[in-house]
């Protein structure tokens, strides 16, 4: 009788996948049958997100217990690397600490995964301040590189490590540059959480704070669609020319919404309505973002869930307390 033949799962390690998006991915893994271990360091991320069927592991991506995990799993097929700083205003006050962990820590993953064998590294980079202020709307991949913050900078330098690893040891990699994503386990950190952060207003019934006219616009995603993208280009194939530009692919919508709007939207999804207070504008705030998706979608990916949807779910999660 002939043996039967034991196929290993595909194993994937997630970076920062305790954290509010690679959490979102780790479940998508976890769905298609990959084996899934979780590195995070617990800074920002919460371990309820971790989901069931992971292997957790509490450790920096800066420091060499991620060598030992590499050696001890015999290396993962696949890298989403989530984990990072991602306070532009920590940046500007703590350059040196954001370099650490998101240029340096980048730097110990591709060492890692050039020993081990890794065949694909997924990068989450930046959609907003990778480009700074564009001209082009929506801004397509190829747009001219315009950080204006030590965050924004060690993204594209992270970039750019990644195209010459990819050159030196032949480490195939994608880079992710996420519009503001935006859905449930979000947490109410900075701009990025404005959803997050109305939506608990709204919640407890308190004034939502309006910066400046308001009219300043923003391109959200909704979380579910940006893990399907992470499981898309986890596997596609597609022309990988020696350009930066030619491994990045916009997640986005390439819709804009003003803040006015976005609250007015989450408002009717509530089905409640809170005052809404004006501030000064914030100094060297954006007027506007949204990202081309070409790219994205002749892969075959699309939005399936707009923005409308997207923030009644997002609500739903938070007044229902679930994960």
């Amino acid at each position: 009788m002939a043996k039967s033949k034991t196929t290993r799962k595909k194993s994937v390690l997630v970076t920062g996948g305790a954290g509010f998006i690679g959490s979102h991915v780790a479940d998508g893994y976890l769905a298609r049958g990959w084996e899934v271990t979780v590195v995070d360091d617990l800074s920002s991320g919460k371990r309820e997100n971790v989901p069931d069927g992971a292997e957790f592991v509490e450790l920096d991506v800066c420091g060499a217990g991620l060598r030992e995990l590499f050696g001890r799993r015999g290396g993962f097929e696949l890298v989403n690397h989530h984990a990072a700083q991602i306070d532009v205003r920590l940046s500007v006050a703590e350059p040196r600490l954001d370099a650490r962990i998101n240029v340096m820590g980048l730097l110990n993953i591709l060492e890692c995964a050039v020993e081990y064998g890794t065949r694909r590294v997924l990068f989450i980079s930046s959609g907003g301040v990778v480009y700074g202020d564009a001209t082009e709307r929506p801004i397509p991949e190829t747009a001219a590189k315009q950080p204006e913050s030590p965050y924004g900078v060690s993204k594209l330098a992270s970039e750019y490590y990644l195209r010459a690893f990819n050159r030196l040891h032949g480490l195939d990699y994608v880079a992710l540059r996420y519009s503001n994503v935006y859905g449930p386990r979000q947490d109410p950190h900075g701009e990025a959480g404005v959803v997050a952060i109305f939506s608990r207003l709204v919640r407890e019934s308190r004034p939502i704070t309006i910066f400046g006219d308001g009219e300043q616009t923003r391109d959200y995603v909704y979380v579910g669609d940006v893990a399907a993208a992470n499981m898309l280009l986890s596997h596609a194939d597609f022309a990988a020319g020696a350009k930066l530009d030619d491994r990045a692919f916009n997640v986005a919508t390439g819709r804009e919404t003003s803040v006015n709007e976005l609250a007015d939207l989450l408002m009717e999804a509530a089905g409640r309505r809170v005052p809404m207070e004006r501030a000064p504008a914030r100094l060297g705030e954006l007027e506007w973002n949204s990202l081309r998706t070409d790219k994205l979608r002749n892969l075959g990916w699309e939005v399936a869930v707009d923005l409308k949807d997207g923030l009644a779910r997002t609500y739903r999660a938070l007044a229902d307390g679930r994960k």
